[in-house]
């Protein structure tokens, strides 16, 4: 595409996540968005995956995009990572789509490990499961839904289902495949063996795309546009590639859940598990750790002191820097990393006086920032160089967590200007499907904040030493 054709052209990059699906319409010779809207997903751990398409034409009507479409030259999607989608024949869902928060099963997830070993898993995808993954889920439905696992023809994951829906044809790439647990990023094949062996049978996968590549062009139900459809991508691969993230620098992203992760050209091999060696959306690896919990740890931090996320914000502020020695556990939901899926939140260090509801705040705050900060130690500790993280997600706007995160992580800390970032890479990835050059649009940084004061060493102190004398982790 010529460079004057290009600057009359959009690109839509869609963000379908956890608690809704964004839709995003951006100039694609500058990067400046031009249209935007969004609709709810209903809360949960599991749904009917036909409500993620009700959702994205929602939304799509709600943005123009139909009136757009002379103008669009791509799409993409990415939509949160892992999960289950298992279809039958006619691609009608068997079973509800398991999301990644999902945790039933975890007691497969140990089994596995247990059966294979370590080693054995990392060698062959470079993750351990854990609930999260897909063919935990598979081999789940395989134990407790017998018949709905019999009926499975596909087995795709969020991102996949709604490449089918623009398309018509089953897709996925590198990044959300590496979620799986039976994909391997360094050979860039499917394990069938693993499937069989756990789910019981091989169903049909889809073909996992380079990330330039097209999955189709848009079906006529979208509007009157022959527009590309890009690969796709998993959600913090399509944050990586919407803050175009460059090595040294480290994503913290604090939304339903919490997310550290870096770009590497190399991949990170953990044993342990904690990290998840994923690909990213360049060909590269997307070394990752997640946590359940994360910014609903100070929404149910709000409710409990009964007051909206402004005023805890407000509390958080006035309380001492150290929540005056009280310290949380955030395992509200259980938790992925460390994995303790039967895990609950614990309140370490509580006194008379310090009893406040300011303290309260301050330490709910702190709890969501040292459990993102030991991914940022499990990182550096794996070789990633850990030099500045980008701090973004809806729980960045608040301002206590903002002001304490560069203390608490002992590393400068720069929190990009407010945007879709997901969607944004999505959009950036559907350009380079149609240009075939992945476009540079550049980032702004609203605020940067610097490590200060002692109070950060003694909060992460007492933090690892509750964890480890409650969970031994």
């Amino acid at each position: 595409m010529s460079a004057a054709k290009a600057s009359g052209q959009l690109v839509v990059g869609i963000d379908s996540s956890t608690q809704s699906c964004k839709v995003v319409a951006i100039e694609l010779a500058t990067g400046v968005q031009v249209a935007t809207a969004s609709a709810a997903h209903p809360d949960g751990t599991f749904l009917d995956p036909r409500l993620w398409t009700a959702a994205l034409e929602e939304a799509w009507a709600a943005a123009g995009i139909a009136a757009l479409a002379g103008k669009v030259a791509a799409v993409a999607v990415a939509a949160q990572q892992h999960g289950m989608v298992a279809v039958d024949a006619e691609n009608v869902p068997v079973h509800d789509a398991l999301l990644w928060n999902d945790i039933r099963s975890a007691e497969e997830a140990s089994t596995m490990v247990a059966e294979l070993g370590a080693q054995t898993w990392i060698d062959a995808v470079n993750v351990l499961p854990v609930a999260s993954f897909t063919l935990t889920k598979l081999a789940w439905l395989a134990r407790n839904r017998p018949a709905a696992a019999a009926r499975v023809r596909t087995v795709g994951l969020p991102h996949d289902w709604l490449n089918l829906q623009l398309t018509g044809s089953w897709s996925t790439d590198r990044s959300d495949a590496t979620g799986t647990a039976y994909f391997d990023p360094l050979s860039n094949g499917y394990r069938h063996e693993l499937l069989e062996q756990f789910f019981g049978g091989v169903p049909e996968l889809p073909p996992v795309l380079d990330p330039e590549a097209s999955a189709g062009t848009l079906l006529p139900c979208w509007g009157e546009s022959a527009a590309v459809v890009g690969a796709g991508m998993g959600d913090n691969a399509g944050a990586a590639l919407g803050l175009e993230l460059a090595p040294g620098e480290i994503v913290v992203s604090i939304g339903t859940s919490g997310t550290v992760f870096a770009v590497s050209e190399h991949p990170i091999h953990d044993v342990s598990g904690q990290i998840a060696g994923f690909a990213d959306a360049t060909g590269r690896h997307l070394p990752l750790l997640a946590m359940i919990n994360s910014a609903r740890v100070m929404a149910a931090g709000a409710n409990m002191l009964n007051v909206d996320l402004a005023e805890f914000d407000r509390l958080a502020l006035a309380a001492a820097p150290d929540a005056d020695g009280l310290t949380l556990l955030p395992y509200l939901d259980g938790e992925r990393t460390p994995n303790l899926p039967d895990a609950t939140g614990t309140l370490v260090g509580l006194t008379r006086t310090n009893m406040t509801a300011e303290n309260m705040a301050r330490a709910s705050v702190l709890a969501v920032l040292n459990s993102l900060a030991d991914g940022l130690d499990t990182l550096a500790a794996s070789g990633v160089p850990v030099e500045r993280v980008l701090l973004i997600g809806g729980g960045s706007k608040s301002r206590a967590l903002r002001e304490a995160a560069a203390t608490v992580f002992a590393v400068p800390v720069d929190v990009p200007e407010p945007r879709e970032y997901v969607a944004l890479g999505a959009a950036r990835q559907a350009a380079w499907a149609a240009t075939g050059e992945l476009p540079v649009w550049g980032r702004r940084i609203e605020e940067s904040f610097m490590p200060g004061g002692g109070w950060g060493a003694q909060v992460r102190e007492r933090y690892t030493a509750a964890r480890k004398s409650v969970y031994g982790v």
